[in-house]
């Protein structure tokens, strides 16, 4: 993964279907916040429902929405001041922190461990994460899975080093995984959901008992520190929608499924396993973070060990 963030490499990120997102839209005169989404969860049925926008209208304020395809492109975004607000898994924004990124841990949902796991195909002879030895494991390079592969592999009595670690995006991970190329897939939600449904994909084990899985509310720094009633208004909308969709999984399923591109009982799968409750910062929660910031360090994935707390919220203390 690239760690040297510059407005450059956001504007390459633009010739590949980003063109919206490089420097992010000029500030409107009666002030934007520009927030940053993926293609899945909560911020899409926010954005479709227009609700934010009636909690903003009374503050001065608007809103522009920018779909990115993962979170470290979404970080790098904010990094170049491009985007005020957005939400990634654990893994990005400790590489945003470690690369210097101006980011502030907002809120987060809660821990959804069952929602990634180590797959593989239905007729592998493979039953365990101990076999796993000497295989070729696929997974998306410094994301949440990566750090779910490390301490699974550990719990069962492996090292890292011990597989063979094949980096790929999710969608060629899931065309590697169907051809054999990879013995094991490491993948989230609703990727996973997808395989599991699909091609009758086998669980070798999830985040239960090993890791968190937690989703991320992160702001730009400045922006954070300069509009708090910006911030706790995007924050109770998600709480709203975040409130309807724990209770109406099937219905956000459909709502969700034309957006996402996939149907609505997959769907419903992945969103199942979603833990939906915005919920402020927490000690433990920082101290999560620091585990996987500690261990990615150890593995050299990220350049130099970093301290998570230093990226709270303005004004916010443990």
């Amino acid at each position: 993964m690239d760690l040297k963030w510059t407005r450059r490499s956001v504007l390459a990120a633009s010739s590949m279907g980003l063109a919206a997102v490089a420097l992010g839209p000029a500030r409107a005169a009666d002030r934007t916040v520009r927030i940053g989404y993926q293609k899945y969860g909560t911020f899409l049925i926010l954005k479709a429902r227009g609700l934010l926008e009636k909690k903003l209208e009374p503050l001065g304020f608007g809103v522009t929405w920018t779909e990115f395809p993962g979170g470290p492109q979404l970080l790098e975004a904010l990094n170049v001041g491009a985007l005020d607000f957005g939400i990634t898994g654990e893994a990005p924004p400790i590489f945003a922190q470690a690369a210097g990124a101006p980011l502030v841990y907002i809120a987060n949902e809660p821990a959804a461990p069952r929602g990634e796991a180590i797959l593989v195909l239905k007729d592998s002879p493979i039953k365990a994460v101990g076999e796993l030895k000497g295989r070729k494991v696929g997974l998306n390079k410094g994301s949440n899975v990566h750090y779910l592969l490390v301490k699974a592999l550990e719990k069962a009595g492996l090292a890292y080093a011990d597989i063979e670690p094949v980096f790929l995006t999710p969608s060629d991970g899931r065309a590697a995984f169907e051809h054999g190329d990879i013995d094991a897939w490491v993948i989230w939600d609703p990727f996973q959901a997808a395989a599991e449904v699909t091609i009758e994909a086998r669980q070798l084990a999830n985040g239960e008992g090993i890791v968190a899985n937690r989703q991320f509310y992160l702001g730009e720094k400045s922006f954070a520190q300069a509009n708090p009633a910006v911030i706790d208004a995007v924050l109770a909308s998600i709480g709203e929608i975040d409130a309807w969709a724990k209770g109406n999984v099937e219905q956000a399923a459909t709502e969700l499924a034309p957006a996402v591109g996939i149907p609505a009982p997959i769907l419903g799968k992945a969103l199942a396993r979603q833990a939906w409750n915005v919920q402020p910062i927490t000690a433990e929660t920082i101290a999560d973070q620091q585990k996987i910031a500690d261990t990615f360090h150890q593995l050299g994935l990220i350049p130099k060990a970093i301290k998570v707390s230093d990226a709270l919220r303005p004004g916010v203390a443990l």
